[in-house]
Order: structure tokens, then C-alpha cells, then sequence
């Protein structure tokens, strides 16, 4: 055991260490306007703890045993996103939550992500590096994203639901997806953003109404200042106006630690999630806020790093899905404040304020130690391509085997039969 642990990438555990120190900080600066979360910053380290944790005992598990039983997971994980569905608990207009007892809850959005890494992983994996068709991979594959897709949309949860497509393009992508297929997809999706952004313009009146009587002005109130400022209300543009005026103002080394004007007047929501990098940039300014990216560029690369190592066939791939769903919520989270990118209550990863999240992201990590440990195996002994034989098969197999034994049993006892009557038969001739 020791000595797998010091196989484990230092570098990716320093950078999480550093993450960590970065949230613990940044969380702590923004809870110091309302006193009922003065305790936030604690809970963050107790969430790291214990993802530290979690990273140490996965990382040692070999990843190939999970991704051979991803289905099981991928029913298991749909099975709590419809619980969340109906029994779930709602948070900023999410409904997605479930409750462990009476303090802790999670929200199995966030779980699936990594579930369905590894169940599109172990798809993937069953090509044996063959170039993906068209009826026969892709639209399969885009089905078993759609369920999970579709069941985070009911919940109201649009930053998750579009972070399962980006999974989705990041899989194909390393799949080796057909390059006229992968063209045909990006000009499906350009044309589809245009056309969504030229008819949100045109209809934008139709289209709140028709929001509004169907319980979902709020997707409008983050869209309209995205996309038309002009028309969007005071409220709708409250939080991006003033997350972005503070960002400007932190100007290149910021006003100092706990020292931001807006974030400490509170004048910009959800300072210790989803606002969180407005913090940095105010309090830190550009160094800070590029410090925290080369972090993130850091941990990237020595993920792509492992994958290059990996000589199995799901490896690279689940490193490419990780990827892509950190690089979406980065960029999605920053991009929002920006004006690059509509607000979906994405949290920045391994610096939001949030347990679900922190401890996901670091099983992923723990999922790219355990690549980086058992990647470079020659043999695949654990995930095979043959499909142990199905209850039908092992029944039949058993009724074979004991129709054998009873027919060879029977034989027996013909032969001694046989043996008995010619012995008689000398004796009778002896007399």
C-alpha cells in the first residue's frame, strides 16, 4: 500500500493543497457579511478532509473493477435522480436535492457527472479503438445521456444538464468519433446557437411570456443579461453589473485581503459559491485570478500527462471526460461574470463553497491516481471483453453437466450388468 501511494502524482496533490488554502481564504472573506455563515470556512476544510480521504482510498481501488460495473451504476445513479425528482429539496430554484438525516444533503446532479464518465468510458471501451458509427455508437450513446439529461432538466438544474453534453463531446471526441461526423456535429451545434440567439432576440417578449407561464422566468432573468442587456430588468442584471464592476476594480494586485469594497458590503450575492471567483479578483486582482487558472492548468495537464501513460482503452477516456467538466465549469463560472457566458449557478471547482461538489471532483481526481497507478498495465485482466455467461446460460450449463453425470452413471451400471451376466454365464459352463 505504501508503496502505491508514492506512486500517486505529488504535483496534483500539492496543487489540490493549494486549492484548498485558496477556498478556505476565499470562503472566509465572503461569509463575513451575514453572521449565520461565520462558520463556512471550517466546514470547507472538513469537506476537504474528507475528500482527501476519499481521493487516497478510490485512488488505490483499480479503476477498471468500476468501470466494468458502470452500468450498475449508471441504473443506480438514474435511480436517485428521479428520487431527487419527487422527494428532492429545492436550493436557488434547483430541486435536485436529497436530505441524509438533518443536516447533511446532496444533490445527486453532481454524483452522475462522474457516473456517467465512467459509464460512457465503458461504452467507449467495447470498440476496441474502432472509428464510432453513426447509428450504431453515436445515437446510442447520445440516448444514455439523454435520460440523465433530461431527468436534471425537470429539476430545474440547467448547469448540470449542459455539463452532461459537454461529457458527452469530450467522450466522442477521444472515442475516435469519424472526423465527417464530428464536422456534421459542430455545424449542428453552431447553427442551432445562432438560431436560439437570433429567436431569443426577435421573440425575446413570446418567449418570457411563454417562461413566465410555465414557472421558468428565471432562466430569462439569466439569459437577458447575456444576451439583451437593454431589456433586462434591474433585478435580472443586479448580480452580473456588480460582480463585474467589483472584478474591474481589483484592477491588477487587487485592494487586499478581506479589503473589497463590494464583496464586503454585500453587494454581490453568493460570494462563497457561486460567486466566489468575484472575491479573488477583487481582493487579489489579475495575479490572483491568473494564479488561480495556471493552478487549473497545472492539474489539467498532468492529467493529460497520465492519460498519455495509459495503455488501456477506458483510461484516456476518462481523463477526457474529467477534462472537459472542469474545464466547462471553469470556464462557464468565470465566463458568467465576464459577460461571456450566461449565469447557471455552475460552482467553481475545488473553490465554491459546497460539499457535494468538492467531494465529487476530488473522486474524479482519485479516479485519474488510480489511471496514473494501474494504467500502464500491459494486461487487462479486470475489464475483458467477454461478458461473464448470462443465469439462462449457467442454468443450462448445470442441466447439461448433470444430464452428462446421469448418462455416464447409467453406463456404469449397464457395464456392470453386462460383466455380472457373463461371469453367470462362465460359471453355468464351469458346472
Amino acid at each position: 500500500m505504501l508503496r502505491m501511494l508514492k506512486k500517486m502524482d505529488g504535483i496534483i496533490l500539492f496543487v489540490l493543497l493549494l486549492l484548498m488554502g485558496i477556498s478556505i481564504a476565499a470562503v472566509y472573506s465572503g461569509t463575513q457579511t451575514d453572521s449565520t455563515l461565520s462558520n463556512h470556512h471550517i466546514k470547507t476544510l472538513q469537506f476537504y478532509i474528507a475528500g482527501f480521504i476519499v481521493l487516497i482510498g478510490m485512488g488505490l481501488i483499480n479503476y477498471k473493477l468500476i468501470v466494468k460495473y458502470a452500468f450498475y451504476l449508471y441504473v443506480i445513479g438514474n435511480i436517485l435522480l428521479l428520487l431527487a425528482n419527487f422527494v428532492g429539496g429545492s436550493v436557488n430554484n434547483a430541486n435536485g436535492w436529497l436530505k441524509l438525516g438533518d443536516t447533511f444533503s446532496f444533490q445527486p446532479a453532481e454524483l452522475f457527472k462522474m457516473i456517467l464518465i465512467l459509464f460512457l468510458a465503458h461504452l467507449i471501451m467495447k470498440r476496441k479503438g474502432r472509428e464510432l458509427g453513426f447509428w450504431r455508437d453515436i445515437v446510442p450513446i447520445g440516448c444514455w445521456t439523454f435520460i440523465p439529461f433530461a431527468l436534471v432538466m425537470i429539476q430545474n438544474d440547467l448547469g448540470n444538464a449542459l455539463g452532461y453534453v459537454v461529457i458527452l463531446a469530450a467522450v466522442l471526441w477521444i472515442g475516435n468519433i469519424k472526423l465527417k461526423h464530428a464536422l456534421i456535429g459542430i455545424a449542428i451545434i453552431g447553427v442551432a446557437f445562432f438560431g436560439f440567439v437570433k429567436s431569443y432576440v426577435t421573440y425575446h417578449e413570446e418567449i418570457f411570456a411563454f417562461l413566465e407561464k410555465v414557472d421558468r422566468e428565471h432562466w430569462a432573468e439569466r439569459i437577458d443579461p447575456w444576451l439583451v442587456p437593454e431589456k433586462a430588468t434591474a433585478k435580472a442584471t443586479w448580480h452580473t453589473k456588480n460582480a463585474g464592476l467589483a472584478i474591474g476594480s481589483g484592477g491588477i494586485i487587487g485592494k487586499g485581503y478581506l479589503q473589497g469594497t463590494s464583496v464586503q458590503s454585500g453587494r454581490v450575492p453568493y460570494t462563497y459559491s457561486d460567486s466566489i471567483f468575484v472575491v479573488i479578483a477583487e481582493e487579489f486582482g489579475f495575479v490572483g485570478g491568473a494564479v488561480l487558472l495556471l493552478l487549473y492548468f497545472v492539474l489539467i495537464h498532468r492529467m493529460v500527462l497520465i492519460s498519455l501513460e495509459c495503455k488501456d482503452r477506458a483510461g484516456p477516456v476518462i481523463i477526457v471526460g474529467i477534462i472537459g467538466m472542469l474545464l466547462y465549469q471553469v470556464f462557464e463560472n468565470i465566463g458568467a461574470f465576464l459577460g461571456l457566458m450566461p449565469l447557471t449557478g455552475i460552482t467553481l471547482p475545488f473553490i465554491s463553497y459546497g460539499g457535494t461538489s468538492l467531494l465529487i471532483n476530488m473522486a474524479c481526481i482519485a479516479i485519474a491516481m488510480s489511471i496514473k497507478l494501474y494504467g500502464p498495465e500491459d494486461e487487462d485482466v479486470i475489464v475483458s471483453e467477454e461478458q461473464p455467461p448470462s443465469l439462462p446460460a449457467r442454468v443450462r450449463s448445470w442441466v447439461a453437466g448433470l444430464d452428462m453425470l446421469n448418462k455416464s452413471k447409467k453406463k456404469e451400471q449397464e457395464l456392470e450388468q453386462i460383466k455380472g451376466e457373463a461371469g453367470k454365464g462362465k460359471d453355468q459352463a464351469g458346472m
